[in-house]
C-alpha cells in the first residue's frame, strides 16, 4: 500500500513510497535529482526521512529533530529501497535506524545508512535564544536564477530545474571563472512548483546549494561523506533563505555548514556536512 495517498507536487512524487512489509519501502529515484557523479544526497535523505515518518506515523512522532547520514556509495536513479529499524520509542521522541540500498550486478548494496530521532516540532517549548543572524541577501530581482545556467551545466546538474534558486551574485564570480575565495555561498530558495516547506523537504534543502568550493576556484562534484542535520522548526510560508559557509579546508576534505532561514526571520534548520574535494 502505498505511504502516500496524494503526490499533488513534483518532490511528493519524488519521495514517494510503497510500502512492502513493515519497515520495508520501496522508492523509484528520480533522475531529476542527479549532480554530477549520482544522485543529491540531501533529495536521497528526504527519501530515508519519508519512510521514516510512514514507520512513525502510528506514534505521532512523524518530524525529523536531527538526521545523521553517512554515504556509503553513490545513490543511482532507479529502484531503491529503505529499511527501517526501531531503536528506542519514547514518549516524546523515537530514534530509527535506517537503510537506503539499490540492486547492483545482482547484489545489494547500501548507498546511504542513518540514524535519526523523530518527534512532534509542534509541540516543542516556542522560546528561542540565538545569537545567529540570517543571511544578508539583495533583493530577488536583483540575483541571479540558478535555473538560467547554459544548458551544458544543468546536463552536469539537472536538479536546478527542480526548485527556483536566486543566489547573490556575490557569491557567483566562479560562474564567470572569478572565484572570490570566500568559502560562501548565499541564496533565496523554493520548490519549483511552491510546494510548502515542511521538516522532510528541510533535508533536501540544506543539500542543494553549489558546493562552497566552488567559490574557492574548485569546481565539480564534490561527494558527501557525511551529513547531520537539525530541524529547528516548520517553516513559515514564503521563500527561503539558505547559507554554506566552509572554514576549513584540508587533507582533501572541507566541512560545509548551512543555516536555513524562513520568510519570519526564524532559524530552521542546520546542517554540517563533511566532503571530499572537487576533482579538478
Amino acid at each position: 500500500m502505498s505511504t502516500q495517498e496524494t503526490a499533488d507536487f513534483a518532490f511528493d512524487r519524488a519521495i514517494a513510497l510503497t510500502e512492502q512489509e513493515p519497515g520495508v519501502y520501496l522508492a523509484d529515484i528520480d533522475a531529476g535529482w542527479v549532480v554530477g557523479g549520482g544522485v543529491n544526497g540531501g533529495y536521497a535523505l528526504a527519501i530515508i526521512g519519508n519512510a521514516i515518518r510512514s514507520f512513525l506515523d502510528a506514534s505521532g512522532h512523524r518530524d525529523p529533530y536531527t538526521v545523521s547520514a553517512y554515504y556509503l556509495s553513490a545513490t543511482r536513479p532507479g529502484p531503491a529501497t529503505v529499511t527501517v529499524e526501531l531503536r528506542r520509542a519514547g514518549r516524546g521522541t523515537s530514534t530509527v535506524a535506517a537503510t537506503l540500498s539499490q540492486e547492483q550486478d545482482g547484489e545489494r548494496v547500501d548507498r546511504i545508512t542513518a540514524l535519526a530521532t523523530f518527534g512532534d516540532l509542534e509541540r516543542i517549548d516556542g522560546d528561542v535564544r540565538t545569537t545567529a543572524t540570517p543571511p544578508e541577501l539583495p533583493p530577488v530581482e536583483e540575483c541571479v536564477l540558478t535555473s538560467d545556467a547554459p544548458e551544458d551545466f544543468k546536463k552536469f546538474v539537472p536538479m536546478l530545474d527542480r526548485f527556483a534558486m536566486y543566489a547573490d551574485p556575490a557569491c557567483m564570480g566562479w560562474a564567470e571563472g572569478k572565484p572570490s575565495g570566500n568559502g560562501m555561498i548565499q541564496a533565496w530558495f523554493k520548490l519549483v512548483d511552491d510546494r510548502p516547506i515542511d521538516p522532510i523537504a528541510l533535508l533536501t534543502v540544506v543539500d542543494t546549494l553549489p558546493p562552497v568550493t566552488f567559490e574557492m576556484g574548485m569546481p565539480g562534484w564534490a561527494p558527501t561523506l557525511e551529513l547531520t542535520v537539525h530541524v529547528r522548526t516548520t517553516p513559515a510560508p514564503g521563500l527561503l533563505r539558505i547559507r554554506h559557509e566552509t572554514r576549513n579546508f584540508a587533507g582533501g576534505f572541507f566541512e560545509e555548514d548551512c543555516e536555513v532561514w524562513d520568510s519570519a526571520g526564524r532559524l530552521v534548520a542546520q546542517s554540517r556536512q563533511l566532503a571530499l574535494q572537487p576533482k579538478v
